[in-house]
């Protein structure tokens, strides 16, 4: 059995628009109302994923989900032609790209009982996200079907869960037990916390993890109020690297100790306020990176958004790491611009499950010739571009679905339709 980290990458749905839903999300907001490109944005997730391929990484997908979602509207008691045009919005959501809050999940070799445990996230605190479980889940047991997997499903509302965007693992190797870091938000400001602490807790119980190895730590009010609506907007990590904003945790201290005393051989890698400010660190998205172990001993790497390349004070920062004895030793700026708009970068954009990639569904697997058709698909059905008054048209409506019933049958995952 060869356990790895695979990036399960969430296509680019054909519904992907502009409306600015996301409280909190200073992108989504800035861009609310402006013409999105659907096809562009998906073609340049494609690429992130060939770029993964190219570095030797394992690379997963999801598929989109079915919108606009006429059934979501039914329990609200109205339709796609008659609903308001927040709630016809908010069913025409592409959101579910950003695999990070697909679910969290738990290692085989976290758990008491060697098993990878997934929880699907409920994403209550955003209407035009709190569809997306029941999609999200049926995904999940398609590709995770193997007894080596357990699938749960979500947290019950009130308990706002947004995923692995909120968590992370410190280890030796992906292979090995590790500690994983729950990062929660207390509610109060003008921004919602989104990540509450009770959905932690119970996801870390639901996954059977040792609770000397499991931390919880609250995300900074500076950070939630800043837009940093996740906390994989300011910190990240990766095997025993955890690179992190000085304004990621509200107590930075506690939260440095607790973690090196759960994992004395973590390395801190943190970039001051005074260096890198908290509004540049949001706008590049520094810490919305892919930190990955590059195979054959080369290091870290990290995938970043070229957004980070054109802001002085975090390139100027990476690059004197890089140029030191830093653990990142190589930096890939990727262009996902369409997806940046909208207030997800790299890191948004996947869900990491350490696994034997043999034990999952191989039609959600990437290699170059299933990118290549998939990209195909999307060149020959992707709408170029959504206005928000397109967001009414039956036309576009009908056009969307077969688009992402082309995708399926290329796929053979026609059970998803």
């Amino acid at each position: 059995m060869m356990t790895t980290e695979i990036n399960f990458d969430g296509i680019i749905g054909p519904t992907h628009n502009y409306a600015g839903l996301s409280r909190g999300n200073i992108a989504s907001a800035s861009n609310a109302g402006d013409v999105s490109q659907p096809r562009a944005a998906a073609l340049q997730g494609i690429d992130k994923m060939r770029h993964n391929l190219t570095l030797g990484l394992p690379q997963g997908f999801f598929v989109p989900l079915d919108r606009p979602d006429a059934a979501w509207l039914e329990t609200l008691a109205t339709t796609l032609d008659a609903a308001e045009p927040h709630l016809r919005a908010q069913a025409w959501s592409a959101s579910s790209m950003w695999a990070a809050n697909a679910a969290t999940v738990s290692p085989a070799a976290d758990s008491s009982d060697g098993k990878c445990h997934l929880t699907v996230a409920n994403l209550v605190t955003m209407p035009h996200r709190s569809h997306e479980w029941q999609g999200t889940l049926a995904q999940l047991r398609l590709a995770f079907a193997d007894p080596a997997f357990a699938v749960h499903a979500p947290v019950p509302a009130p308990f706002g869960d947004e995923g692995a965007a909120n968590h992370m693992r410190l280890c030796d190797s992906h292979a090995s037990a590790g500690i994983e870091i729950f990062v929660y938000g207390l509610s109060g400001g003008r921004f919602p916390a989104r990540q509450h602490l009770d959905a932690s807790k119970a996801i870390a119980r639901r996954h059977r993890l040792d609770p000397a190895r499991t931390l919880f730590i609250r995300q900074s009010d500076t950070a939630i109020q800043g837009g940093a609506f996740h906390n994989d907007v300011v910190a990240v990590a990766n095997e025993r690297v955890l690179f992190t904003h000085e304004t990621a945790f509200e107590d930075r201290e506690d939260a440095h100790a607790r973690i090196r005393a759960a994992f004395p051989e973590v390395e801190i890698v943190e970039v001051p306020a005074n260096a890198v400010s908290l509004p540049d660190a949001i706008k590049s998205y520094l810490f919305n990176a892919q930190l990955v172990s590059l195979p054959d001993g080369a290091g870290m790497g990290l995938v970043l958004p070229t957004e980070a390349r054109e802001t002085p004070s975090v390139w100027n920062w990476l690059e004197a790491h890089v140029a030191g004895n830093g653990p990142i030793r190589k930096l890939f700026p990727v262009d996902v611009r369409q997806s940046m708009a909208n207030g997800g970068g790299p890191a948004c954009l996947r869900l990491r499950v350490v696994a034997d990639p043999a034990a999952v569904d191989p039609r959600f697997m990437a290699d170059e010739a299933k990118l290549d058709r998939i990209a195909d698909v999307i060149a020959g059905h992707w709408p170029e571009a959504i206005s928000a008054a397109d967001l009414g048209s039956p036309g576009l409506a009908a056009d969307v679905r077969r688009a992402r019933t082309a995708l399926l049958e290329t796929l053979g995952l026609n059970e998803l339709a």
